[in-house]
């Protein structure tokens, strides 16, 4: 009996348009891993009492390597991962690249206007006592500032089946194209 190779749902966009929430929507539809750069990086954080989110954070690299080898991991062991994190395609590309020859790649990139984000990062910065590990009050002030836009995110630019999310209300297409994107043949596609 052949086997299929795994699925990789990656889930991405700028921060703020509701990657997590989907990511862990779909991994549990699917019934598989969900794979949060976020959640990798607040383990770490827990490790280093002096952690400074702002500036040239020391923990990036780490996390980006622990990101990457858990997602390895799991395909190469024939898992479908939903993988989710706000990198834009130069941290994408080359770490996905090299999973494209053994797994089925799907790219789902979310987007909601700035207005939304900006206010989706000020309430969470409020409630989750968590998200003090991402620097989420410097991103606010690069916004207002006009040094971080996102609407200059760069998509991933790999070849692969790829659909856009717009989360500002729900999602849109909702969750039934959107699992129905993840599931059929990448030839059988039209998105």
């Amino acid at each position: 009996m052949p086997v299929r190779p795994p699925t990789l749902a990656v889930v991405s966009g700028p921060p703020a348009t509701g990657k997590t929430t989907l990511a862990r929507e779909l991994a549990r539809y699917l019934g598989c891993p969900a794979i949060l750069r976020d959640e990798i990086k607040q383990g770490m954080v827990m490790n280093h009492p002096d952690h400074d989110p702002d500036g040239d954070d020391p923990l990036n690299i780490p996390v980006l390597e622990a990101f990457f080898a858990t997602i390895t991991v799991l395909l190469r062991a024939g898992t479908t991962v939903v993988a989710e994190a706000a990198f834009q395609d130069r941290l994408w590309r080359p770490g996905l690249e090299p999973l494209t020859g053994f797994a089925d790649l799907r790219i789902i990139r979310c987007t909601t206007p700035a207005s939304t984000i900006a206010r989706r990062i000020t309430d969470r910065a409020r409630a989750d006592s968590h998200r003090a590990a991402h620097g989420d009050k410097a991103l606010l002030a690069d916004m207002e500032a006009g040094v971080y836009d996102p609407n200059r995110f760069v998509p991933i630019s790999l070849e692969a089946p790829n659909l856009l999310v717009d989360t500002s209300d729900g999602y849109a297409p909702g969750m039934a194209e959107i699992q129905r994107f993840l599931l059929r043949d990448r030839e059988g596609y039209a998105g």
